[in-house]
């Protein structure tokens, strides 16, 4: 059986991306939010010259500041375990709703990119519906600071590693529609 603190990643991305458009300002339920921590915390995921002018929104989809760039990013969830907020661009954004649909995703015309400066969720590397560690899913735990890319054309990832301990990028969940490319942005402890 596996856990359900695992289905939270897809559960908070499904309501960040598939929500109808968010209001400008809202609160969850009327419960009092800190904004300017989730502000701070979203903005943590990517470098300044990226979160500067990025929209920033909570995990139910609300714009918690608007941007200008096209990127978007997410505070820490505490549901999760780890320190995972993230920063996307529109590439990226397609490429969610498609995952969390389970449908193939779009193509993108040029690499997209997601920042996780402060690191991520537990994931598999090989299975993009893993919900939790078996003896072959190659279970991450929590990952560490790092950049995702995808490529335009999945061919162009053929002979990278797929080994997250390599000690440099690697595909993650390789041999699927949804293979990508994950760059370490900080050694690994």
């Amino acid at each position: 059986m596996t856990s359900g603190k695992f289905l939270y990643p897809a559960l908070t991305l499904a309501m960040a991306f598939l929500l109808p458009e968010p209001v400008f300002g809202q609160e969850d339920h009327g419960a009092q939010v800190d904004t300017a921590a989730m502000i701070a915390s979203a903005l943590s995921a990517a470098p300044e010259a990226i979160s500067a002018a990025a929209t920033v929104t909570d995990h139910s989809g609300n714009v918690l500041r608007p941007g200008t760039n096209g990127f978007t990013c997410l505070p820490d969830d505490p549901e999760i375990p780890g320190n995972g907020p993230f920063c996307l661009d529109a590439g990226w954004h397609a490429w969610f709703g498609a995952w969390l649909s389970q449908e193939d995703p779009p193509g993108v015309d040029r690499p997209a990119f997601i920042y996780a400066l402060q690191g991520g969720w537990p994931t598999s590397n090989i299975d993009p519906y893993a919900q939790g560690p078996t003896e072959d899913n190659q279970w991450l735990g929590i990952t560490y600071p790092h950049i995702a890319m995808l490529a335009p054309d999945l061919s162009m990832l053929e002979g990278i590693s797929s080994d997250p301990d390599n000690g440099g990028p690697w595909v993650m969940w390789k041999d699927t529609p949804y293979a990508h490319l994950m760059i370490p942005a900080a050694r690994k402890q």
